[in-house]
């Protein structure tokens, strides 16, 4: 197929999960013969903090407004096989009645952000996508499974809602000898709906365990925090010191955002990046997660300080490396961006049956 992604960012993953999930979604694409236009908006704050100005696996252009986006690629998106529009692109609703009158082949909105985007809707807000453009899209892709699809076809009248997760990319993170920096560490952009979490299930057992290590790595974090002597602070980890950063802990802490715990069904990019590496994960409950991974033997549920340090200074290192070792099968198994790429393509021939028969 060709493939033209209109999507937040794929050069710069500061501030933001989308750039690691594109980054690793259109090299299983590419791999797999496609080939990708992809087109980012210009943003001061991304220009300044390009990790990945270009890609080696995709064509990809920066455009500064929609007049510009017409004018230059009209042509390629009329003539695409897929057109995906992401969530949280500048001027997204603009952006998505232009991508959906202009392209001839199939359409879909990428929602990475799914529950964020429906908790806006019911608010009237429309930053980047309005309640008329849904049923317009040929597919609905949701980083959010379970009840939320039947919500978007019942309630918002998606002709075709279905889950496509984040993934990870297994030659970018895997397991490798390292010697333990921190007990335990947190990979996210601060967010004050994560922060009480982030506060009970690292910062208060730094504080009861003085000799452990902890680590809060990612930008955003207000300087009001005071943070313990025994927590240390990364404002930026970019993705290539992704997998050091993981293999570096014995445990890694996995913390969601309200909207997403409320829908269920919604695991981060961040979740499948620690298993991949092997690094035994620490999370907090959400529906869902235990059709992802087993409870206990996979991963560890946290719902406080005490069981947070009950597993930090109790459980065994072969009892650690086992967890680590079945987490990273299953994503292998199951979750990888070749397995994502699959199950786009297999989308596509769905919507084509679908709209071949309407």
């Amino acid at each position: 197929m060709s493939i033209v992604i209109l999507g937040l960012s794929i050069t710069s993953s500061w501030g933001n999960g989308h750039a690691t999930t594109y980054r690793a979604l259109v090299k299983a694409l590419t791999g797999r013969g496609h080939e990708v236009l992809f087109l980012e908006a210009d943003r001061p704050w991304y220009a300044a903090q390009r990790d990945l100005p270009e890609p080696p696996f995709c064509r990809t252009a920066l455009y500064q407004d929609l007049d510009e986006l017409r004018d230059r690629f009209a042509t390629e998106v009329a003539a695409a096989d897929l057109v995906i529009v992401g969530s949280f692109v500048p001027d997204g609703v603009e952006v998505g009645r232009w991508a959906i009158d202009t392209a001839r082949g199939v359409t879909a909105f990428y929602d990475i952000d799914t529950p964020v985007t429906l908790a806006k809707l019911e608010r009237g807000d429309m930053e980047y996508l309005s309640p008329d453009l849904i049923p317009r899209y040929d597919i609905y892709l949701s980083f959010t499974g379970g009840p939320t699809l039947q919500r978007l076809e019942r309630r918002y009248g998606s002709p075709m809602a279905r889950a496509l997760y984040c993934s990870v990319d297994p030659e970018h993170y895997f397991p490798e000898p390292s010697e333990a920096r921190w007990d335990l560490g947190y990979l996210g952009t601060h967010s004050d709906d994560r922060q009480p979490t982030v506060d009970g299930l690292l910062v208060q057992p730094a504080r009861h365990w003085k000799d452990g290590r902890f680590v809060v790595a990612g930008p955003r974090y207000p300087d009001t925090i005071e943070w313990p002597p025994n927590v240390e602070r990364i404002e930026h980890l970019p993705p290539d010191l992704h997998r050091g950063f993981y293999n570096a802990q014995r445990f890694t802490l996995n913390v969601t955002r309200a909207d997403m715990i409320a829908a269920g069904w919604a695991p981060s990019v961040r979740l499948f990046e620690a298993a991949a590496c092997g690094t035994p994960i620490i999370s907090d409950w959400w529906p869902g997660l235990d059709s992802l991974f087993e409870p206990g033997l996979e991963i560890i549920i946290a719902i406080d300080r005490a069981s947070v340090l009950e597993v930090l200074r109790g459980m065994t290192d072969h009892h650690r490396r086992t967890l680590g070792a079945r987490a990273r099968d299953r994503i292998l198994a199951s979750h990888t961006a070749a397995h994502r790429a699959a199950e786009l393509e297999a989308l596509v021939s769905e919507a084509r049956a679908a709209v071949s028969t309407t």
